[in-house]
């Protein structure tokens, strides 16, 4: 699995549906607007039923349900992880990213587009609040 660089400021559910998914930001973004969803709605990363939408859409299976973080060694070999996670008017809001482990090891592809590498091992700094899982 490779990242996938968010093209828009709010783009990063998209951008992790793409990786996930392993196509470009641009394809996942055009089958999302199809399904009515776009990057500027705040419930894409306030909510997870768009998300969920995107990935069916793409093929992928997920957990119907999100899953607290314990620790790194708990999660499933790819899951979508809700980090900075924070409360702005009441309303929850996060940063999607995509954990993968496979036989190179764990990393965290993150599609922030100003990162100097969207493929992240320090996962010190990576504070996720739940995820959920993705079946292979």
């Amino acid at each position: 699995m490779k990242p996938v660089v968010q093209q828009e400021v709010t783009g990063c559910a998209i951008a992790s549906a793409a990786a996930i998914a392993g196509v470009s930001y641009v394809k996942a973004k055009k089958i999302a607007n199809d399904l009515g969803i776009v990057a500027a709605d705040s419930a894409l990363w306030s909510e997870t039923n768009y998300i969920r939408r995107l990935l069916k859409k793409l093929g992928i299976k997920a957990a119907n349900k999100e899953t607290p973080f314990r620790d790194w060694s708990s999660l499933p070999d790819c899951a979508l992880l809700a980090i900075k996670w924070r409360l702005e008017n009441g309303k929850p809001y996060w940063h999607w990213v995509v954990f993968i482990r496979d036989k190179q090891g764990a990393v965290v592809l993150d599609s922030k587009k100003s990162l100097t590498t969207n493929i992240r091992s320090d996962f010190g700094r990576i504070k996720p609040k739940w995820y959920i899982n993705i079946y292979s």
